[in-house]
C-alpha cells in the first residue's frame, strides 16, 4: 500500500510531531521548576525569620510560660496563650500597672 517513500515521510512527521511535544514538556517542566525555585527560596526565607522571631520569644518568654507551653504541646491542647508577642508582654504589663496604682 505504502511505498518506502511514504513510510519515511509518516516517519519523519511522526518524528517532528514527537520533537515538538518533547520540547513543549521540557519547557513546562522548566518553568515549573523555576516556580518550585522561588517558593523553596520565599520558604527558607519565612522560616529563617520565624526561627528569628521564636528564639526571640523564647528569650523573652518567663520560665513560667515556657513550662505552660510545653505542658501544651504534651497535651496536644491548642496554645491558647501562645500568640505572638500578645502572650509575653500584655499580661506582665497589666499586672505591674495594677501594682503601680494600687501600691
Amino acid at each position: 500500500m505504502y511505498s518506502g517513500a511514504s513510510v519515511v515521510a509518516i516517519d519523519n512527521k511522526i518524528e517532528q510531531a514527537m520533537d515538538l511535544v518533547k520540547s513543549h514538556l521540557m519547557y513546562a517542566v522548566r518553568e515549573e521548576v523555576e516556580v518550585l525555585k522561588e517558593q523553596i527560596k520565599e520558604l527558607i526565607e519565612k522560616n529563617s525569620q520565624l526561627e528569628q522571631e521564636n528564639n526571640l520569644l523564647k528569650t523573652l518568654a518567663s520560665p513560667e510560660q515556657l513550662a505552660q507551653f510545653q505542658a501544651q504541646l504534651q497535651t496536644g491542647s491548642p496554645p491558647a496563650t501562645t500568640q505572638p508577642q500578645g502572650t509575653t508582654q500584655p499580661p506582665a504589663q497589666p499586672a505591674s500597672q495594677g501594682s503601680g496604682s494600687t501600691a
